[in-house]
């Protein structure tokens, strides 16, 4: 897969330098005193969120990474040079979690964050530092402070506003190719797309929004099948769910199958995705004989909702229904806009 979203590697920082033991020794001077310097400070691993970076095949590569240690200090009060920090740039939306404890170390959702991981190990202080009225001559200096070695789990999910989800060739590629600037692979059977592709909407009226385009789920994604686990972690991040549905594909005996299989999986895998606000979209209005299969649908869905003890309702709210053709562009600009609003509204609007 190109789309690299999980690496483990192993991080060092630097050793701090030796303080010096050293005395001045010049011509003409006697008892020049102590002048041994300080060691430097070794450098540190940091890691920031970077705009540029989409993946984390670069640290698939690089599985140790280490900063450079501080040089030790010298006679004439020199100081040891600091070890440069290690500076790893991650795309926005990076986990970071020790490998060996499980806990989590830092979250870097926003872009231009930095988060030391592993800090240098501070240079020793040379014998001048220990130089006092009693002790004039002092003849011991402190070694550095060693570095840090950690073993780090790092995992890539996507920040998106809007997440697509729906079973194998729902027309999810098309439907983002259709109202982003992504250009995912498109074809007539399943699971075409591999990866989750991430576009920007920008509508008419309100800020541009991104949408990402999650690879189809199907039954037993939430335990890992057909890599499930690895996709359903990128809709977490995501504010709201399309659910794409193929009208061609609804059944008329029993129109929610579909439905209520992507719902059941994503309340497997999370309570916070189950939580999510979610809009339904049927797709495909440009195919023949959708009428009825519309029709059954949205009255199957009412009943569901109105009517509990028939069918208990996975969400909480009956979720709104927009049909579209995301092949022709039909009803997409209505879902747009929709989407548009909803995004642009206040948080602190949105919880009244």
């Amino acid at each position: 897969m190109k789309f690299i979203d999980e690496a483990i590697i192993t991080v060092r920082s630097g050793n701090g330098g030796a303080g010096c033991v050293s005395f001045r020794r010049e011509r003409y001077i006697e008892r020049g005193g102590p002048d041994g310097g300080d060691g430097g400070d070794g450098g540190s691993v940091i890691f920031r969120a970077d705009q540029g970076k989409r993946t984390l095949v670069d640290l698939r590569r690089q599985k140790i990474i280490t900063a450079p240690n501080g040089t030790p200090g010298a006679g004439r009060q020199r100081h040891g040079k600091n070890g440069a920090d290690q500076i790893i740039e991650v795309p926005p939306g990076t986990i970071i979690t020790d490998a060996d404890a499980g806990t989590l170390i830092a979250d870097m959702t926003v872009l231009g964050q930095e988060y030391v991981v592993a800090q240098g190990g501070m240079g020793g202080r040379g014998n001048k530092r220990f130089a006092t009225a009693t002790n004039r001559a002092p003849r011991h200096a402190q070694p550095g402070i060693e570095g840090v070695e950690l073993r780090l789990k790092i995992e890539l999910k996507l920040l998106a506003d809007v997440g697509i989800v729906g079973i194998p060739n729902a027309g999810k590629s098309t439907l983002i190719s259709r109202i982003s600037s992504a250009r995912p692979k498109i074809a007539d059977y399943p699971f075409t797309t591999l990866n989750p592709s991430l576009g920007m909407v920008e509508p008419e009226f309100g800020e541009p929004f991104a949408v990402a385009d999650i690879p189809g789920l199907i039954e037993g994604a939430h335990d890992g099948t057909g890599l499930g686990t690895r996709f359903l972690k990128h809709v977490e991040r995501t504010g709201i769910l399309i659910h794409l549905i193929d009208i061609s594909q609804i059944n008329l005996e029993s129109p929610l199958d579909a439905f209520n299989l992507i719902n059941r999986e994503l309340s497997l895998y999370s309570d916070t995705l189950a939580q999510k606000d979610q809009l339904i979209v049927l797709n495909k209005i440009d195919l023949t004989d959708t009428e009825p299969k519309i029709t059954a649908f949205k009255a199957a869905l009412k009943k569901t909702y109105e009517s509990p003890s028939v069918s208990p309702a996975i969400l909480k709210s009956l979720p709104q229904i927009f049909t579209i053709s995301a092949v022709t562009g039909k009803g997409t600009k209505e879902l747009i806009t929709f989407l548009a609003q909803k995004i642009n509204i206040p948080k602190n609007i949105q919880n009244v």
